[in-house]
C-alpha cells in the first residue's frame, strides 16, 4: 500500500532528523546558544564523506573519518567563536547572528569547493533494496533508522549513566554552581559540541548517500528539527526525538491528501496550533 510506503519513509527520516533534534537540543540546553550552525555541520558530514569516498575510501571509513571532521569542526566553532563571545558578555541575539553567519559560510563554502549542483557519492550497493511484508525499504534507508536509533540509546545512556553525562546535566542545570564547584562548564560546553557535531556525521552521511547532496539542504532539517525540540519539551531528548518521528511521518503521509509543496506549510500549521494548546510541549515535565 501507498500510505504504508510513505509512513515507512516518513519514520526513516523522523529518525535522521531525531538525532539533530537529540544533539541540537544538547546543545542548547547545554550552553544556552540557538546553534543554527548545526544544519552547516550537517552539511560537512556529507561532503566530508564524498569527497573521502570518491577518493577511494571505503565508505565506512569515511564515515569515521567525517565523524572526527565534524567533532572538531563543532569544538571549532564553539572555542573560537562562542567561547570568545561570551567572554565579552555577547547577548544571545549576537551569539544567535554569530552562528546563522557560520552557517552561511560553511554552505557557501562547500557550494564553492564541491559545486551547488547535487552530488551523488558513488557506492554501487546504495540501490539495493530490502521488502519488509509489503513496504521496500534502500540499504540507506534501513542503516539510516538502525543507526539513529542506536544513537538515540547511546545518547540518553550517556547521559543517564556516565560521569560527563552527569557533569553535563549538572552543567545544563545551573551554570554558575557549576562553575564554583569546579565543574569546568566550559570545557564541557567544547565536549559536547564536539559530541553532537560528531555523531549527526552519520545521519547527515547516510541521508546524502540515500538522496544526494547539496550545500544548502541542512538548513530544512535543522528548521523540523528545532520544531521537533520545542514541540516535545525543551530540553528533554526522548520528546525531540519521538517528535522528530511524528512530524516526518505526517510530512510523507499528508501528501495523499494535500499537494507535496504544502505538507511543509501543514506541519508547521500544526506545530502553531500544538503550541497554542500545549505551549511547553508534548513531553515536557511537569513540576513536582
Amino acid at each position: 500500500m501507498l500510505f504504508l510506503d510513505l509512513l515507512a519513509d516518513g519514520v526513516v527520516t523522523g529518525c535522521a532528523v531525531g538525532v539533530v533534534a537529540v544533539t541540537f537540543t544538547m546543545i542548547y540546553s547545554t550552553t544556552r546558544v540557538f546553534h543554527v550552525a548545526h544544519a552547516g555541520i550537517y552539511t560537512v558530514a556529507g561532503y566530508s564523506t564524498w569527497f573521502l569516498t570518491t577518493r577511494g575510501l571505503p565508505f565506512w571509513l569515511a564515515i569515521i573519518c567525517s565523524i572526527a571532521v565534524c567533532a572538531a569542526v563543532g569544538a571549532l566553532i564553539q572555542h573560537q567563536l562562542y567561547t570568545r563571545l561570551a567572554r565579552r558578555d555577547a547577548p544571545p541575539l549576537v551569539l544567535l547572528i554569530a552562528s546563522l553567519g557560520a552557517l552561511v559560510v560553511i554552505q557557501n563554502l562547500m557550494a564553492a569547493l564541491f559545486s551547488p549542483n547535487i552530488l551523488q557519492i558513488p557506492a554501487d550497493w546504495r540501490v539495493l533494496t530490502v521488502g519488509i511484508g509489503s513496504i521496500r525499504l534502500s540499504m540507506p534507508q534501513i542503516l539510516l533508522a538502525v543507526s539513529s536509533l542506536v544513537i538515540f540509546a547511546g545518547l540518553l545512556a550517556w547521559s543517564r549513566y556516565t560521569s560527563l553525562g552527569k557533569r553535563t546535566r549538572a552543567v545544563a542545570a545551573n551554570e554558575f554552581l557549576a562553575e564554583i564547584t569546579r565543574l569546568e562548564p566550559r570545557r564541557v560546553y567544547i565536549t559536547v559540541m564536539a559530541i553532537a557535531s560528531g555523531v549527526l556525521a552519520v545521519p547527515g552521511s547516510l541521508t546524502a548517500l540515500d538522496h544526494g547532496l547539496q550545500p544548502y539542504t541542512g538548513t530544512l532539517v535543522l528548521l523540523t528539527a528545532t520544531i521537533a525540540m520545542i514541540a516535545g519539551g525543551m530540553g528533554n531528548l526522548f520528546g525531540a526525538f519521538v517528535t522528530s518521528v511524528i512530524l516526518a511521518a505526517l510530512q510523507t503521509t499528508s501528501t495523499l491528501v494535500i499537494p507535496g509543496q504544502w505538507s511543509i506549510a501543514a506541519t508547521f500549521g500544526l506545530f502553531v496550533i500544538l503550541m497554542i494548546v500545549a505551549p511547553t510541549g508534548l513531553f515536557a515535565r511537569r513540576p513536582r
